[in-house]
């Protein structure tokens, strides 16, 4: 009888000086369970490690096996990560920050689990894209995340373009994200290329003190102090009204 994949949120970030960074973000119950797991898959393995050590495990760390998955992991090499499962060992799946195979690429191991039949159990914990819709006041009927959008600035320009027209049409939506130290940049296009009356909630540093989310229409961005977003873990949503 093969183990289940208990799918393992992470922390959305640490502040210094923070004795216990999981307690605000995971239940006791998913803390203990990651406590006792002996086998894990993560993006990567000193990261992993760091992770559990915050957790506080049953067995030395040294003793947990940890294997990495990451977007460099070739996809024949996925079924090899699911071998001590099969085997009937219990296995933790970890992102680096917030909920496994969203927006991660743990997905593709959690898809091969249920077509080789292992039972896959999630777990309560942070997700950045859901905490930012709720604290936005966009619309969370309907919306839809689109990950990274393109690095250069004119293909960039045009795919907010597409988004806030599809949002407009359906009245969705639209989330994204963007590397920390390309954030600001990101938000000068969406201000210079959206329409005056669409908008725009940027949330960062969610669950840590520094926590900033912001709602506005793109006239009211273009108003207001300019936002610190300097290497700071940002979502970013657009509603056209």
């Amino acid at each position: 009888m093969s183990g289940t994949l208990y799918l393992i949120p992470n922390t959305l970030g640490e502040s210094e000086g923070d004795a216990d960074p999981l307690a605000a973000v995971l239940p006791q119950t998913v803390r203990t369970r990651a406590a006792g797991l002996r086998y894990y898959i993560g993006e990567n393995a000193k990261s992993t490690r760091a992770f559990l050590k915050k957790v506080g495990t049953e067995q030395p760390i040294q003793a947990i096996e940890i294997r990495e998955l990451n977007v460099n992991t070739p996809p024949g090499e996925v079924d090899k990560l699911l071998e001590p499962v099969l085997a009937g060992t219990d296995a933790g799946l970890v992102s680096e920050a917030g909920c496994p195979a969203v927006a991660d690429p743990g997905a593709l191991l959690v898809r091969r689990a249920h077509e080789r039949g292992v039972k896959v159990v999630p777990l309560v914990g942070p997700s950045s894209i859901l905490l930012a819709l709720m604290a936005s006041g966009l619309n969370g009927q309907s919306f839809a995340f689109h990950g990274y959008l393109p690095v250069d600035a004119g293909e960039r320009a045009k795919r907010l373009r597409e988004l806030e027209q599809q949002s407009r049409k359906s009245k969705q939506t639209q989330i994204f994200i963007e590397t920390p130290y390309r954030n600001r940049a990101l938000l000068d296009t969406l201000l210079s290329t959206c329409a005056p009356s669409t908008l725009v909630c940027v949330a960062a540093d969610l669950t840590l003190p520094t926590e900033i989310v912001a709602s506005r229409t793109v006239s009211a961005w273009k108003k207001a102090p300019p936002l610190d977003l300097q290497k700071r873990p940002a979502i970013f949503l657009l509603l056209a009204v």
